[in-house]
């Protein structure tokens, strides 16, 4: 199963504009944010991450909202995160 899951903006990627840092459930990942160049994204901004791109700018407490949803699916969820862990981009 492949989620999108809710990650905060934490750090910028000076050398590449594209990237962005995240932090999902406290895990940080670089993510690509170019699917969202139109959107005025700022440290502090939640998105929605899958297979590492940010897919939309949501409120924070959507974030929550959906955080504690996909906390209570067990094992899909910490599947999920373990990839996320796993993963590298840029």
């Amino acid at each position: 199963m492949c989620l999108g899951i809710p990650g905060e903006l934490v750090d910028t990627v000076d050398e590449q504009p594209d990237l962005a840092v995240v932090m999902v459930s406290g895990v940080r990942r670089k993510i690509n944010v170019a699917l969202l160049s139109d959107q005025d994204l700022r440290l502090g901004d939640w998105v929605l991450v899958h297979v590492g791109f940010a897919l939309s700018k949501i409120s924070e407490d959507e974030a929550r909202a959906v955080l504690s949803f996909l906390s209570s699916l067990g094992t899909p969820y910490d599947d999920e995160l373990n990839a996320l862990r796993e993963s590298n981009i840029g």
